[in-house]
């Protein structure tokens, strides 16, 4: 891609394919910086305070020196469904790891007003049916969910041996014990037999590489610590702080959709700095029918959870169960929507026209929400800059529905950045193509981590058989079997996107993790081994597999505006979701790995 891409002429008034072509590429060499995701600058150093918890005072403790059967290193969703899976396979020594003050993961420290699951809580939320809950709301808000995970740990007596405010600092395997020595930063020494880490995806904040942002010496914070101190009301809003304050919000990504309308309300003046467009769909949120949920059956949430995830992977075609603006999309662009159209032509297509129906598709669905803006924003210029042009999926897909309705208040302005990004900050604004906005906060909805190397993430390192360290051995992307065990750290087991199948709704991915990496200790207990470790040639094998299957995720987003789904157009990067993805996608890689347990053989495997 050329440095500058010449503008296409006017858009025209049919379908041009090669017309939206040349669109795409001149909003996407906007966006191209040469430094990927190094635009964005590490919470570290004069940044750290960004990470604090502000949720609870630090209580202070006598370290511990003990010794546990299975060490759990955090308690997000992915930890606790973990945990859950475990005890019911008969494993109740777990503990807890946490340097949240509880259990939650994303949904402890996120609590910026307006906050709600953009997936269905039905299928999100985890474990309902296991404590009788239905969600009051079809998008649950941050705090039942998150109220609901307090619920999930108590049920299932997680907090009796859980270290919260507790950060892991050294993982070393001892060969001879052959055991686990895991020391903290409360100067905690603990004995694991197994160990679990499970650091998530959107813990760790990341910060815009603006110049001049040490300069800026109005208020700031980030959107996952919210400060309440400063802005007055809660989730749910009543920011009664900003009447008097000029407000500016950087990121316009799914954290920025919710929050915009909540500063929007209360903010005596907000400016909204865009880099690009959202595509905003309609969320449609609404109360659950009770008679919906008295007439629920058991296995309810697994049937929905599993045909969500095949309808929005274009397996299924028939059943809808969700039926929401995820499945609409899907049923639009994936090879559900092929299927239908051979159907109408009575007759099958070659690639290319298969290609092509999709092109047209795409551009068509993208119309739809174009159109929307123009319907909804009154102000025609701002309703110009807030339109996006890409493909629908080079994005994490976008509702809500107050976010567009929010720029036609008097006090709201879009200043759109046509994609260069924010030029400087000073003492007491933001510039933008030579104009400063003066304001009084500053707020980074700019999301987290995504793309940067598992120990990073994790925040510390791990150290295996003869000394060997997990970022010497990934240090050119993770290297496992299965995404769970990686050869030369026996008793060692990864959750998180590290070369697994990566469903839409994050439970899912979550839920089958969690049932194989039971059925892994399952099998250890069961077979009195001491260790259980990948096999180097099964994780060789697993690793050409991943390779092969890529390319169709690099193609697609060949032509991408960038984003944290493709680590800002840097396609090369090992540690991208693009490289931890399975390429033919979740449903094939979740029966995969049921079929390999099916066998009851272990291949890949070595228990001694």
């Amino acid at each position: 891609m050329p440095e500058t891409v010449s503008p296409p002429g006017p858009q025209p008034d049919h379908f041009d394919p090669d017309w939206v072509r040349a669109k795409y590429a001149y909003e996407r060499a906007k966006r191209l910086r040469p430094n990927g995701i190094d635009q964005f600058v590490e919470v570290t150093a004069e940044f750290s305070h960004y990470a604090d918890d502000p949720y609870v005072e630090r209580v202070d403790r006598e370290p511990l020196e003990d010794e546990v059967q299975i060490l759990l290193v955090g308690a997000g969703l992915g930890g606790l469904l973990a945990a859950v899976r475990l005890q019911e396979a008969g494993f109740t020594d777990v503990r807890i790891v946490d340097k949240a003050g509880d259990v939650g993961g994303t949904w402890y420290w996120n609590r910026y007003p307006g906050i709600q699951c953009d997936i269905e809580s039905y299928i999100y939320m985890p474990l309902l049916e296991e404590l009788g809950y239905v969600p009051t709301r079809r998008y649950a808000s941050g705090a039942e969910i998150r109220e609901h995970l307090f619920a999930v740990a108590r049920h299932y007596g997680l907090y009796r041996d859980a270290l919260f405010q507790t950060g892991v600092t050294g993982m070393t395997w001892d060969g001879s014990a052959k055991k686990w020595l895991v020391t903290t930063d409360r100067g905690d020494r603990i004995t694991a037999a197994l160990v679990v880490v499970s650091p998530g995806s959107l813990h760790r904040p990341k910060l815009p590489g603006i110049p001049g942002i040490n300069e800026f010496r109005g208020h700031t914070f980030h959107t996952s610590r919210w400060d309440y101190d400063y802005t007055g009301g809660d989730e749910s809003g009543g920011l009664t702080g900003l009447r008097d304050k000029s407000v500016g919000i950087i990121g316009t990504g799914a954290t920025g959709l919710q929050v915009v309308p909540q500063l929007g309300q209360w903010a005596e003046r907000l400016y909204v700095f865009q880099r690009t467009p959202n595509a905003v769909d309609v969320r449609d949120n609404r109360p659950t029918d009770p008679g919906w949920a008295a007439g629920l059956e058991p296995g309810w949430q697994r049937r929905r959870m599993e045909n969500f995830t095949r309808v929005t992977a274009g397996a299924e075609i028939e059943l809808d169960l969700v039926g929401d603006g995820w499945t609409e999309v899907s049923a639009e662009l994936t090879a559900a929507a092929v299927m239908k159209e051979m159907a109408r032509r009575e007759g099958a297509m070659t690639m290319e026209e298969i290609f092509a129906f999709l092109y047209e598709q795409d551009y068509r669905s993208m119309q739809r929400l174009r159109e929307r803006i123009d319907s909804t924003v009154t102000d025609k210029k701002t309703a110009e800059a807030l339109k996006p042009w890409y493909k629908r999926l080079c994005k994490r897909l976008g509702f809500h529905d107050e976010y567009l309705q929010t720029f036609n208040r008097d006090n709201v302005q879009l200043v759109d950045t046509d994609g260069r990004g924010i030029e400087r900050l000073t003492t007491d604004g933001v510039v933008v193509d030579g104009t400063e906005y003066k304001v009084d906060a500053l707020v980074f909805a700019t999301g987290y981590e995504v793309g940067t190397t598992y120990t990073r993430r994790a925040g510390f390192d791990i150290v295996g058989r003869d000394g060997l360290r997990l970022s010497e051995k990934w240090k050119n992307g993770p290297r496992t079997f299965h995404g769970l065990q990686s050869h030369g750290f026996p008793n060692c087991f990864f959750l998180g996107y590290t070369q697994t199948g990566i469903a839409h709704n994050y439970t899912h991915t979550a839920e089958e993790r969690a049932c194989h990496l039971a059925y892994l200790v399952g099998e250890w207990a069961a077979r009195g081994a001491s260790t259980i470790e990948a096999d180097l040639a099964a994780e060789d094998a697993w690793g050409d597999t991943m390779r092969d299957m890529a390319g169709a995720g690099i193609a697609f987003f060949a032509d991408c505006t960038p984003s944290y789904l493709d680590t800002e157009g840097d396609h090369e990067n090992p540690d991208s979701l693009l490289a931890a993805g399975y390429g033919a996608g979740p449903v094939q890689f979740f029966e995969l790995l049921e079929k390999w347990r099916s066998t009851g053989e272990l291949e890949g495997v070595t228990l001694a």
